[in-house]
């Protein structure tokens, strides 16, 4: 147990550490990017642990803002499926003041996210699972009754699978 924990606060460190770095970003560095003028990809977000889905989807926005600076035309969809759900929903009940507090963090980033384009879906299927009320999950995310049919769809779009387990 005392090595998961470890191991853990070494991954948060880590992906603190890449996400406020002064790093600039430029398209020549990426040889995958040579002649893409967009690009599309799906979030398959099931991250339960709130600090750490706070840590996702910071890095999620960089990813869209970085490739947008690179005039990358993001266009990205984050499917909220499994445990993920139950950080979406405006009833708090059952988690403790700090992770209450990053929960209020994560509400702001997808705000934030949403105005700057990037859409949301939850799964019902999972909501339910997870006795997540619909109506209590955040106003800018969009309710779709099987998360998976949705990410499969947008697979058949073009958009690319990204897990974020």
């Amino acid at each position: 147990m005392r090595m998961k924990r470890r191991v853990t606060i070494l991954n948060y460190l880590l992906l603190a550490i890449f996400l406020f770095s002064a790093v600039s970003v430029s398209a020549e560095e990426y040889k995958a990017l040579e002649g893409v003028k967009s690009t599309k990809a799906i979030f398959d977000f099931r991250i339960g642990d709130a600090k750490s889905a706070a840590l996702h989807m910071d890095l999620i926005y960089q990813t869209y803002r970085d490739l947008a600076a690179m005039k990358k035309g993001p266009d990205f969809v984050v499917e909220f499926i499994g445990p993920s759900v139950k950080l979406i929903s405006k009833n708090r009940a059952g988690f403790s003041p700090e992770d209450q507090k990053t929960l209020d963090e994560i509400a702001k980033t997808i705000t934030a996210m949403s105005k700057d384009g990037i859409k949301f879906e939850i799964c019902l299927a999972a909501a339910k699972v997870f006795n997540v009320d619909p109506a209590s999950v955040l106003p800018e995310i969009k309710r779709v009754g099987n998360g998976w049919i949705s990410e499969i769809g947008y697979q058949a779009q073009g958009y690319s699978l990204v897990p974020a387990f």
